[in-house]
C-alpha cells in the first residue's frame, strides 16, 4: 500500500493539528516554521512529535507537514503526535498494531473542565463559614 502522501488529523486538549506525511528526509515543518523554531527548543516536545517515528523505526523517512490549532504547546504537541500516528497507520497497516499498543492511534479525551456557576472555578468552593 505505497501511497504518495497521507493526511490524517491529530486532536487533544483544544488543539487540532492537520498532518501531511510524505516520503522524504526526516523534515518536520508545523505552521510554516522548522520543528526546533517552532517548539522553542523544549526538548519533551520533541521528543514527544518523534514519538511514534521511533517505535515504527522510520525515523528520518518521512517528511511531515502540520498545521496546528488552538490550545497550548503541550496540547498542540500531542495533536501532532495523534496526527503523525494516524498517518503512519494510514501509510502502512502493519504499524497500526504497534502504536495502539501503545495507545497513540486513540484520541486523548481530556479536556479542561467547565467553571461552575456560583464558583470561583472547576471544582474550587468559596471558603465555607459557619457563622
Amino acid at each position: 500500500m505505497e501511497q504518495e502522501r497521507v493526511y490524517a488529523t491529530g486532536k487533544r486538549k483544544n488543539a487540532s493539528a492537520r498532518v501531511y506525511l510524505s516520503p522524504g528526509s526526516g523534515q518536520v515543518i508545523i505552521n510554516r516554521k522548522e520543528m526546533g523554531d517552532y517548539l522553542g527548543g523544549r526538548e519533551t516536545l520533541r521528543m514527544m512529535i518523534e514519538q511514534p517515528f521511533e517505535l515504527t523505526e522510520t525515523t528520518g523517512k518521512f517528511d511531515v507537514l502540520v498545521t496546528v490549532r488552538g490550545g497550548g504547546s503541550s496540547g498542540q504537541a500531542g495533536a501532532i503526535r495523534h496526527g503523525i500516528a494516524k498517518a503512519l497507520a494510514l501509510h502502512d497497516t502493519a504499524f497500526r498494531a504497534k502504536l495502539k499498543k501503545v495507545g497513540l492511534i486513540s484520541r486523548d479525551p481530556r479536556k479542561k473542565e467547565r467553571k461552575k456557576p456560583g464558583q470561583p472555578g472547576a471544582r474550587k468552593k468559596f471558603q465555607f463559614s459557619k457563622r
